[in-house]
């Protein structure tokens, strides 16, 4: 998703609970990250069964990731090193390089430069996290904690170039040449990928329209969110990947007071050939998630239910076509 940086002359570095604070006139400093771990139990199913999305998805107390995310930025031109430590920085780099599994970028989840050629127009290369979807890599930037089928089947990071433009009115335009889908690190087959979002934000919402080109594939993917009160959310993903998926996904969430949440994730998924649950199956899911806020630290309870068209998920001698799962995380973000 099109996401603008809001630069702030603010050095802030905090580890071990100390916090050191910098500011300066042209150049700012910023460290921000997360930790998160969970616990996963299901039912109706064996122990170690579990949906076929990503990251939440290990048995028992389980570890999520460390995430470090440093932006430097100086008159008008900046970098960011963004680090991950643990499981899911490992699902989410695919333990780069793409064609050298364990290689020492396998912390690495972005890490890029940009330039603000006036206020209206930023150039950005390097490696960054997907433009597509609804949800993110970092637990912090989603409701829910575990993912959608979406998500976890569409790309995650793209290494190119891209260009974001605001065009004025509440409309944005972003466009990108990147290599193969993943392939962070270098281009291992010489080929190229293509991305366009036209985005367009008002006072109480926004939405994209996303679309990722390649040699004889495409997706296109709309997301959208707004408030439709004070309390209440609603957000939207649909999208569809040639020969591989295509799926629509709604969010709801109440707020019942400053520190306690509700919402939920209702998906339904088709699998076109990218081998999920078989060519032609489908996924309904209804995920149900709390997130309780205690300072920095938000405690989520999280109840979801995966229907699959074909049994695939193992009890004991048998396969099911539903699994049930509780999972209980905690999130820390500074």
């Amino acid at each position: 998703m099109f996401k603008k940086f809001t630069l702030i002359n603010l050095f802030t570095f905090m580890t071990l609970g100390l916090a050191i604070s910098q500011t300066t006139d042209s150049t700012s400093f910023e460290v921000v990250g997360s930790v998160d771990a969970y616990y996963r139990a299901t039912f109706g199913a064996d122990f170690d069964q579990a949906p076929a999305t990503s990251f939440a998805n290990l048995p028992g107390f389980s570890l999520g990731m460390a995430n470090i995310n440093a932006t430097y930025y100086k008159k008008n031109a900046g970098v960011v090193a963004d680090l991950v430590f643990g499981p899911r920085g490992e699902d989410a780099t695919f333990l780069s390089p793409f064609l050298r599994p364990g290689g020492s970028s396998s912390i690495v989840n972005q890490l890029y430069a940009f330039w603000d050629v006036s206020d209206k127009v930023t150039i950005t290369m390097g490696n960054f996290n997907t433009f597509l979807g609804y949800e993110v890599i970092s637990p912090t930037g989603n409701f829910n904690y575990s993912t959608s089928y979406m998500f976890s089947y569409g790309p995650f990071s793209h290494t190119g170039l891209k260009v974001d433009a605001d065009l004025g009115g509440g409309f944005s335009l972003m466009a990108g040449v990147f290599n193969p889908t993943d392939a962070t690190e270098y281009n291992p087959t010489n080929d190229y990928a293509g991305g366009l979002q036209l985005g367009y934000s008002f006072d109480s919402g926004s939405a994209y329209l996303n679309t990722l080109v390649s040699d004889e594939f495409y997706q296109v993917d709309l997301t959208a969110g707004f408030d439709m009160t004070e309390d209440f959310y609603l957000g939207l993903n649909t999208t569809i990947a040639q020969d591989a998926f295509a799926g629509v996904a709604g969010y709801l969430q109440y707020a019942l007071n400053d520190n306690f949440k509700l919402g939920t994730r209702v998906e339904y998924f088709q699998d076109n050939g990218v081998s999920v649950v078989g060519t032609d199956e489908n996924i309904f899911d209804v995920t149900l998630t709390g997130q309780y806020k205690v300072g920095n630290l938000t405690i989520i309870p999280e109840v979801r239910m995966d229907k699959v068209s074909t049994p695939i998920y193992a009890n004991e001698l048998e396969l099911e076509e539903s699994l049930s799962s509780l999972v209980l995380a905690v999130v820390y973000g500074f």
